[in-house]
């Protein structure tokens, strides 16, 4: 008896050893995105009754983390429908289709549609989009050594043809006074501070050259009386490079902010430059771009894919 005792015990164990093992065979990681799991269940409730070949298992793993990025998007997008927006796009519905408020709410009942239903879908379409294009937009990734051979090879190429398009534009010669902000100093005393320098300029009581010298603090240019030499707008921030091109010659701007601290500045000199190289690489910069852009709108989550760690497990 004991020994019957025991064998039975021993056959339950194996039974218990193997229903462990099952289960955890069933639950072995397939795959992982950005270091999350994909489970061997979620991958057989995904393919559902399709056939358990290898290519059937990839496309059912794809749709998986396809719908874990797309998820991680939206939440991380953060983006957030207006309610008066969708109410606004329902009523230009209505007055599209020729109807009435009530006639539009009159033919969502007729197909068994909520008008809550029909805002949610609406709302939905509207996240989605903006997920998309801020999706698409974060995607795009267009390095220096790119812009670089492929302005060269479009320079060259146009040389070869015998067209090369000489660009020239205007060039500045520029000088400014920089004022850095700082615990003891905000953007009102500066602004403040560089509007009394620039008036004691217009009055003679000191130089530009010198205001620059006891002044600013871009110390390099400052030792120079403030003197940036000659550039093209576009070398500089946006902030400055507006008022460069709309301060006349020989007047000092007034005080203007740019991530740099306060500045004004004073437009000396114009020539005309050599913008060949420049535009050659602006254009090559935008059709790189625009060429990541066609490819991720066809295919908006391949976008997302490209900015997450995928790895795929051996079966």
């Amino acid at each position: 008896m004991k020994l019957g005792y025991l064998k039975a015990i021993a056959i339950s164990a194996v039974g218990l050893f193997a229903v462990a093992t099952g289960a955890q065979a069933i639950e072995q990681v397939v795959a992982t995105v950005n270091g999350e799991p994909i489970l061997e269940s979620q991958l057989q409730r995904a393919m559902g009754k399709r056939a358990n070949t290898e290519s059937n298992r990839r496309a059912a793993v794809d749709k998986i983390i396809d719908d874990m990025l797309v998820q991680k998007a939206i939440k991380e997008s953060g983006v957030k429908v207006n309610p008066a927006q969708v109410d606004q796009i329902v009523r230009n519905i209505a007055a599209q289709n020729g109807l009435t408020y009530g006639q539009l709410l009159d033919a969502l009942d007729y197909q068994g549609i909520s008008l809550s239903q029909f805002k949610a879908n609406i709302s939905n379409q509207i996240m989605m989009a903006e997920v998309r294009n801020r999706s698409i937009g974060k995607s795009v990734d267009v390095s220096r050594e790119q812009v670089e051979e492929l302005s060269q090879k479009m320079l060259q190429q146009a040389k070869a043809s015998g067209n090369p398009k000489a660009v020239t534009a205007t060039q500045y010669k520029v000088r400014h006074i920089l004022l850095k902000l700082n615990p003891l100093l905000n953007d009102e005393q500066a602004k403040a501070q560089l509007n009394q320098v620039r008036t004691d300029i217009q009055t003679g009581k000191t130089t530009f050259a010198e205001a620059a010298k006891n002044y600013s603090k871009d110390y390099l240019s400052g030792a120079n009386g403030g003197d940036l030499g000659f550039a093209f707008p576009e070398n500089y921030v946006p902030e400055f490079a507006k008022v460069v091109k709309t301060t006349k010659q020989g007047t000092i701007s007034a005080p203007f902010k740019t991530e740099f601290g306060w500045h004004i500045l004073e437009v000396t000199d114009t020539r005309q430059g050599d913008m060949t190289d420049v535009a050659y690489r602006q254009k090559a910069y935008e059709t790189l771009v625009n060429e990541q852009l066609r490819e991720y709108s066809k295919d908006w989550v391949k976008a997302l894919r490209k900015g997450a760690e995928i790895k795929y497990l051996t079966k």
